[in-house]
Parts: structure tokens; sequence; C-alpha cells
């Protein structure tokens, strides 16, 4: 598997209809909000576990592709296991002071855990397996307008408890939005992942992530969600060709159905548009999907 060469920017569109993208703990599960402007958002945190698990999924057993950050994984088991198949004897929250031991421990976990060397990972835990700055780095998905929650009561037919048979059904709530459409963008980094080994294979399962995140991710909560676009920006040369923002600024996403009197409620009442012309030296466009 050959590392990366080219350094890639990426603009990624994802809609919901009639669900939470991703709830608010600190305030009762609602769905995020920018309180300044009411744009929602959904963070890099819940975009990396969907691709974690898309990935556990597609790469089942296969060497190479364990998840570091997983559901109820206890981090100081995973870092044993560098320690354990490299022969090295762990010390309470320190690195071995052989610095090539210790790089090869940061390197096993980089081989075996696909999220460490896709995302990197802080493992300076009481088993210590070193510190990972990952190439692949995914910023806050922020909705093109405002979105408004919504709060639906819902009931429950059945109960917990006999005694309880005779009484009224508890009610409960959830919180949805009727439609929203989302925009977030990334950053591929050729010189980081030459450290960490993230390669072209990587980045190609990275893309079938994004394309099919949420189709193994369905549940009541999240409704139906989808991604809509994924806008690829290539750089020749590995340190880049152009900065980010001035790519970024290349794809424009607005409103073309009933944008003064009415709310978007598909996809459909959006245009996505790339400005092709006169792009930097160096730089390619390509539209996944």
């Amino acid at each position: 598997m050959s590392t990366l060469s080219h350094r890639y920017e990426f603009v990624y569109l994802f809609d919901v209809t009639n669900g939470n993208p991703n709830g608010d703990p600190d305030a009762g599960n609602l769905p995020r909000l920018d309180p300044e402007t009411n744009r929602g958002l959904v963070t890099d945190v819940a975009i990396k576990r969907k691709i974690r698990n898309y990935v556990a999924l597609e790469k089942e057993g296969e060497p190479g592709h364990a998840i570091y950050m997983q559901e109820k994984s206890v981090l100081n088991k995973q870092h044993n296991q560098a320690y354990a198949a490299l022969g090295i004897k762990p010390e309470a929250k320190k690195l071995p002071k052989d610095e090539a031991k210790a790089r090869e421990l940061t390197a096993w976990m980089c081989k075996n855990f696909f999220d460490v060397r896709t995302f990197g990972a802080v493992m300076t835990t009481e088993v210590n397996a070193g510190q990972v700055r990952g190439p692949v780095q995914i910023a806050f998905a922020t909705s093109i307008d405002p979105v408004l929650p919504l709060e639906v009561a819902i009931t429950r037919v059945a109960v917990t408890n006999e005694k309880d048979a005779d009484k009224e059904r508890t009610m409960g709530r959830k919180h949805i939005l009727p439609y929203g459409l989302y925009r977030m963008h990334g950053f591929i980094s050729a010189k980081l992942a030459e450290r960490t080994g993230f390669s072209e294979d990587d980045l190609q399962l990275l893309w079938r992530a994004l394309t099919n995140l949420f189709e193994h991710d369905r549940s009541a909560a999240r409704g139906e969600m989808a991604a809509r676009k994924l806008i690829v920006f290539e750089h020749e040369h590995p340190m880049g060709n152009a900065p980010a923002h001035v790519l970024f600024d290349r794809v424009k996403v607005r409103r073309i159905n009933g944008q003064d009197d009415s709310p978007a409620r598909n996809y459909a009442d959006y245009q996505v548009d790339i400005d092709r012309d006169k792009l930097p030296a160096g730089v390619s466009i390509n539209e996944i999907f």
C-alpha cells in the first residue's frame, strides 16, 4: 500500500428529513444549533463516529482495520496489544526510554488501527502508546439555512411493571428537524499521511465511507439522512498548490425553490455550483458523487 503523495480538501453535503442529525446532551438532546444564526451544527466527532462504524462493518476482521475508539473499548487494553506484540514491558504513564522502541509502539498502533492512522489519537494514558497527529481532519458541519427544531410528543403502549398495567401510558418527547442540508469541510495532509502510513487504499475506503455513511446508520432518532455530494480538490504537490479556503469558496450552495416564502423541505430546493474557471495551477476537482 502506497502512502499519499497529494494533498486533498473536500466539501461534503448531507441532509436530514424529520430527524435529529446530532443531539446536544447539554440541551436535552435538541439538535445542535448556532444560537446567533439558528443554523444547525453537526460535530466532527459525530461524523468520525459514523466513519469508524462503516469501516468496522466493511473491514470486519481484516488486519490493519481494527477500530481504536469504539463503544465500551478500554483504551489501556488497546495499548497493551502493541506492547505484547513487540515484547515490551509497559511502565506506568511512560513510553520506553529507548526512542526507537517508543516510535515502534506508536507505529504499531497506526498500522493496526484504521482510525489512529487516519484521525490520529492521544494515547498517553496509564499504558502509554504515544501521540499521533492524523492526516485527515474534519470541521463542524453547518446547515445552509436556519433550521427550526420541533418537539414531538410520543406515548408508550407498554409498561415496565405489572402494577402499572392500568395506569396512563408514559408520555415522552423527541426532537426533530423537518429538513436541513448541511455542509462540511475536510482536509487530508500528504505529509502527515507519511508519518502514520495512511495509504491510497485508506483514502478510497474513506471516500466509500462518506458515500455510504448513513446507509448503515439508520435509527428512529435520525430519520432519513443522505449523503448528497462529495467534491474533492486534489493538489499535485504534497504540500498543496493553493490555500484551502480559496478552493472552498468555489463551491456555492443556494436556494432555488421558494426562497422568499417557504422553508426548504428537500434537496431539490437547492442548487450546487462549482466554479471550475481559472483553477490554481496544480489543482483539480473531482466530484465523487
